[in-house]
């Protein structure tokens, strides 16, 4: 059973939290908190595993908690739920610096609120499941010849918390995740969160970043990423980040579709495309672009996925080479990009 402690100021938010994480048997919601003056009382008191922590509250906010930690006999696992505003985004990241383990985006809506019960499930069981790496050094910077590719919209963090923490080690390509989220500082604390549990290092996008083997990047949210190409001193073709701040598409910034129809030109059949859960029809497209140019395509199997609307626009235009359950899917990524030429 895992045991979580819910904090917010809010009786409503607190209400739908604990209803939500209960409908899963396997968590306990232990106790709330109206703040975190009472959130350090009662992770002494109630010793959970999981606290879910607002940012913004009176007498003591989120950051304040996690500064106060050494307060606490033994800390959570803290799961930071986050407005989607510039400021939330900025407390957010700082969170992160702080030692959170992971954060959510609070709806704006209060009426979709319901609509994250899944997600917060998922992210609860995969803090408890998921271990930090403890990478020995980086790895060598050599210019990657291969380029994996992934798309993902809602329900994606988890997805790529269990990707990257089921690949036994780096593998000898590029990673470029195109996840939809809003732009101001919520991609940088994703690259955050999956740098700890990656094997691979893994960096928010910056425009010029050439494409290193061995490298996870995160596109920035608020720019179209396009790959573009990228010749070694020796010669040898690879791809570097280009940042776009032309129209949304599917009405996202960044697309998954704008990212992978580069990445097909530049890579061709050097290019591995995965698409995870997402809705609407975004990556479609640009999956069919790798297809065509000779590269290989994946989805996620569709009951791993909270929405499965842009696998099935990939599964329409019939340009799909597999279709994997989430838990095998960080071994078939390493198989298929073992298995291509030099």
């Amino acid at each position: 059973m895992i045991r979580v402690l819910v904090v917010d100021d809010s009786l409503f938010m607190r209400t739908m939290i604990r209803d939500m994480l209960e409908k899963d048997p396997e968590i306990e919601v232990v106790a709330t908190a109206i703040d975190g003056v009472d959130a350090l009382k009662k992770i002494n008191e109630y010793a959970p595993d999981v606290m879910t922590l607002d940012i913004e509250m009176p007498r003591m906010n989120g950051l304040e908690v996690l500064k106060s930690r050494s307060k606490a006999a033994a800390f959570p696992k803290v799961l930071m739920l986050s407005s989607l505003t510039s400021e939330g985004a900025e407390m957010t990241r700082a969170a992160m610096m702080l030692g959170a383990d992971d954060f959510m985006l609070k709806p704006k809506d209060i009426s979709a609120v319901r609509g994250i019960g899944k997600e917060l499930i998922d992210k609860v069981h995969n803090l408890i499941s998921i271990a930090y790496v403890r990478r020995v050094e980086k790895p060598p910077e050599a210019l990657a010849d291969r380029l994996v590719v992934i798309g993902a919209s809602a329900g994606g963090p988890p997805m790529l918390d269990v990707l990257l923490s089921s690949m036994d080690s780096p593998i000898p390509a590029a990673m470029v995740i195109t996840q939809h989220m809003p732009e101001g500082g919520f991609t940088a604390s994703l690259a955050t969160r999956l740098n700890r549990i990656s094997p691979m290092p893994v960096k928010e996008t910056e425009s010029g970043d050439v494409l290193l083997r061995g490298n996870v990047y995160i596109s920035k949210g608020g720019y179209h990423t396009i790959i573009g190409a990228h010749v070694g001193e020796n010669g040898m073709k690879g791809g570097r980040i280009i940042h776009s701040q032309s129209p949304p598409v599917h009405s996202v910034r960044p697309a998954v579709d704008r990212t992978f129809t580069s990445a097909a030109t530049t890579f061709g059949d050097r290019t591995v495309s995965v698409i995870l859960s997402g809705m609407g029809s975004d990556g479609g497209e640009g999956m069919a672009a790798i297809k065509q140019h000779g590269g290989k395509t994946i989805v996620c199997s569709e009951e791993d996925c909270l929405v499965y609307g842009m696998a099935r626009s990939a599964l329409s235009r019939n340009c799909v080479d597999k279709v994997v359950p989430l838990r095998q899917m960080g071994k078939e990524i390493a198989r298929v990009v073992a298995g291509m030429v030099n």
